[in-house]
């Protein structure tokens, strides 16, 4: 399929087009490195570009000889110039051609070889950085702005060395040919290319208006068709085909504008093309009735003013492409020179084999890099120890996802220190700390890839009958294999084919699958149905069995197993203990088992409770 059939494609173009340029071209020396990485496909290119711009020079020296020989009725030489010109349309043609293949690949190595350096510097970057940077501008600086670099380095660049080297070429050819003509030509290019500069920057303004209209009609058009069902039922229909009606007539204005100018452009373009090649040939024709100069002087210098004239005219019409190029590069190379907050120490510390999984929170402190007037933790400290289950429960915003988040270095405590095993995080490599943990997100991550792929993400070398084996021990595998293509199913963008139990039961599978000391939980039973939650239940009891486990839950099941309650709030521990043992303190812990946890399992014929209602004032009294 061709870009100009592939949606995603326009849409990438039009993006890149509408992008800020630079106001100098200094960035564009950033993709040096990039480039001098293939010297010998540079240097093919650079040669076959030399090779094409001398041929063609050598055209209009050919023509003259050919017109002279006419003049002077010595026609005996006319088939060997005629021979001559067609040997030197071949090697124009096998030089272009060559020239275009190897700055093609060029530009097309070099954009693949920048997406991968971005892609992976930004892969190593903290979440830190996409606390503050759109996932988007990410995604739009590696499509869109590549794309950008592409079309210069690929393409742009190639016109604008040829046309250089052309306008010398040629410059320097008409000034042997007449040098008197050659003065003329100079006074006059000014006169020209001042208002086709003038009115090119005109005609890409209204282009690029025009691009924006197209755009704002496809977005009201994506977001109405795809929420019908909404648009129906408040009977919106005729209010939004008024809407794209005004938007589509705006993108019609837009584009009159620009066909206007462009036709305005085209007119200027010819009368003051033409009537400047008629004023030099008439003085031309003035020298050639004067004896002074042959006919064959005068086409072979007009021959090289108009090689001249649309040599600058390319170039003037790239100088825009490089521009926006350079404000591309100059995002790209921004993304480079970000460093990671979090890296590994220069020596780091080796954590201790076989693992233990005993952990330890000692006087953390914490702000989100967004909300550095809130602390997410505020002095929090508390051990866990090998084989411990530790449930952590609290309203939202308690800091209870923070606690992974630090265990993980995804963040590092502004204050305090977290450790693993005796080890503190910051001392050992974070590669080294993330393969102690094996963890079950509340919002289960499916890849687009088979279910076997999936499972084995969190270890890659795993073998297919350790995949089989995790997920039978997930209570996946009887789904799996009833499947069309069993194992080799390939689930759809982030599993949307996959209910939320079969989306959670992959992810416990790959959290066998990892056997890591330490298993964190992040609400894994969330917004399951009953059945659901009891597979999932089961399967978890089994991969939390002899590992060190930390769990955010709101599940009575899950809580009342845990060996231990940390209870949250506003980043600090506000009790701690056994199930038990909270509900009878009351407090927050009571207030969420009246909010939450109301089951009859909660009834205690010592507080007189017989209802929800009963325990619920119960809590409040005791608070």
């Amino acid at each position: 399929m061709s870009d100009a059939a592939n949606p995603v494609a326009e849409a990438i173009e039009e993006e890149a087009l509408r992008r800020k340029r630079a106001r100098g071209v200094r960035p564009i020396l950033g993709l040096i490195p990039f480039v001098m990485a293939y010297k010998a496909m540079l240097a093919a290119a650079f040669v076959m570009l030399v090779v094409a711009t001398l041929a063609t020079l050598a055209f209009p020296m050919a023509g003259r000889r050919m017109v002279d020989g006419f003049a002077s009725e010595n026609v005996q030489f006319i088939d060997q110039y005629f021979l001559m010109l067609i040997v030197v349309a071949a090697v124009l043609g096998v030089s272009s051609a060559a020239r275009f293949y190897f700055v093609s690949w060029i530009g097309e190595r070099v954009v693949a070889d920048i997406r991968t350096a971005v892609y992976a510097h930004v892969t190593h970057l903290s979440p830190a950085f996409f606390e503050t940077m759109r996932t988007g501008e990410v995604l739009s600086r590696l499509t869109a702005d590549t794309t950008l670099i592409k079309t210069v380095v690929g393409s742009s660049a190639s016109i604008a060395l040829r046309n250089s080297f052309l306008f010398i070429g040629a410059a320097v050819m008409m000034t042997i040919t007449s040098p008197s003509l050659s003065g003329l030509v100079l006074l006059v290019i000014p006169v020209i290319m001042l208002p086709l500069i003038i009115f090119g920057r005109w005609v890409r303004r209204l282009s690029r208006a025009s691009q924006d209209r197209i755009a704002d009609t496809s977005a009201f058009g994506g977001e109405t068709l795809n929420a019908m069902q909404t648009v129906q039922a408040f009977n919106h229909e005729e209010i939004d085909r008024r809407q794209f009606s005004a938007t589509v007539e705006a993108s019609f204005d837009a584009a009159r504008s620009r066909v206007t100018a462009r036709a305005v452009l085209t007119a200027l373009v010819m009368f003051l093309g033409f009537s400047s090649v008629f004023g030099v040939l008439w003085v031309g024709a003035q020298s050639v009735i004067e004896g002074s100069m042959t006919g064959g002087e005068l086409f072979q210098f007009t021959f090289y003013a108009l090689m001249a004239a649309f040599s600058l005219g390319a170039l003037s019409e790239v100088w825009g492409d490089v521009q926006m190029a350079a404000g591309a590069t100059e995002r790209l190379i921004e993304l480079l020179q970000i460093e990671p907050q979090i890296k590994a120490p220069a020596h780091p510390v080796a954590l201790p084999t076989p693992p233990k999984g005993t952990l330890a929170f000692n006087k953390v402190q914490f702000f989100y890099p967004t909300r550095p007037d809130a602390a997410a933790l505020n002095g929090l400290s508390f051990e866990v120890k090998p084989g411990e289950t530790v449930a952590i429960v609290g309203p939202s915003g308690a800091g209870k996802s923070t606690i992974f988040q630090m265990l993980l270095r995804f963040f590092d405590p502004q204050n305090g220190s977290i450790s693993l095993d005796g080890v503190t995080l910051d001392q050992a490599d974070p590669s080294d700390v993330r393969r102690r943990f094996a963890l079950v997100p509340q919002e289960t991550v499916v890849f687009g890839m088979s279910a076997r792929d999936n499972i084995r993400y969190g270890r890659p070398e795993a073998t297919d009958d350790d995949v089989y084996a995790a997920a039978k021990a997930a209570h996946i595998d009887a789904f799996l294999t009833s499947l069309p293509a069993g194992y080799d199913t390939v689930f759809g963008e982030r599993g949307v084919t996959l209910s939320g139990g079969q989306r959670q039961r992959i992810a416990i599978a790959r959290a066998i699958l990892r056997n890591a000391p330490v298993l964190l939980l992040d609400e894994a039973t969330s917004a399951l149905d009953a059945e659901s939650e009891t597979f999932v239940q089961q399967a978890l009891e089994g991969l939390m069995e002899g590992r060190t486990t930390i769990v955010i839950a709101h599940r009575l099941a899950t809580v009342r197993k845990a060996d231990r309650i940390i209870v949250m709030d506003k980043g600090e521990i506000v009790a701690e203990g056994r199930h038990e043992e909270l509900v009878a303190k009351g407090g927050l812990y009571g207030r969420l088992a009246a909010l939450q946890f109301a089951t009859d399992d909660l009834v205690s014929v010592d507080d007189g409770i017989t209802s929800k209602d009963d325990l619920s004032a119960v809590a409040a009294a005791r608070d």
